[in-house]
């Protein structure tokens, strides 16, 4: 398997994801606070909590920051497949993978507060959904034209270049896809007429 094709694996881009998205979360100090249930146990409270720490939020300050984490980490696959749709799925599924098992955890395990508090955080986490889907799409689309005109750039100038190479014999037509010295069909010394073309030029 190449290195750029281990790379574009959506597995190893999921873990880079949630690995860097774990840095901006727990290295920052977030912490989101979840009131759960009197009667849950403190194994589950322990992985409801370290999930929502990925996707909930109290305040405004707070809704900018996992904004701002969640895009941050969704320039990784827009910038290894610069292709919308390859990049938006990828980080519809990273950000799918937190989500479902929060909300599976809490209606289980913490149904209480699962109840109270789901219409606000599943509103907020199809907006933060859609966010992440349509700055997928427009930093895609956007990368993929500045790709294709730098391509085109570089045609042109490779078609400029390979103009100026090729030359003809003034004598007997022949033309050459380099620049001889003579020309092989009349010998004529084609160097004079390249000197003078150049001191014109200047």
């Amino acid at each position: 398997m190449k290195l750029i094709d281990f790379f574009r694996s959506r597995i190893i881009i999921f873990l880079i994801q949630i690995l860097l998205l774990s840095l901006f979360i727990y290295g920052l100090g977030y912490d989101f606070h979840v009131d759960f249930d009197d009667d849950i146990l403190k194994e589950e409270e322990m992985i409801i909590q370290f999930l929502a720490n990925y996707v909930l939020f109290n305040n405004l300050t707070d809704l900018c920051f996992i904004y701002i984490s969640w895009i941050l980490i969704s320039l990784i696959p827009i910038f290894i497949y610069i292709n919308f749709k390859k990049a938006y799925s990828m980080n519809l599924m990273t950000f799918f993978f937190p989500n479902f098992f929060l909300y599976v955890f809490l209606g289980r395990h913490s149904p209480d507060y699962f109840n109270s508090n789901f219409q606000f955080h599943f509103l907020h986490t199809i907006l933060l959904g859609i966010v992440i889907v349509s700055f997928s799409i427009g930093i895609s689309l956007v990368l993929k034209k500045i790709t294709k005109d730098k391509l085109k750039t570089k045609i042109e100038d490779l078609s400029t270049i390979a103009s100026l190479t090729h030359s003809t014999c003034p004598k007997c037509g022949t033309k050459f896809d380099s620049i001889p010295r003579f020309c092989y069909k009349c010998n004529t010394d084609l160097s004079i007429k390249i000197e003078k073309k150049n001191v014109n030029e200047r």
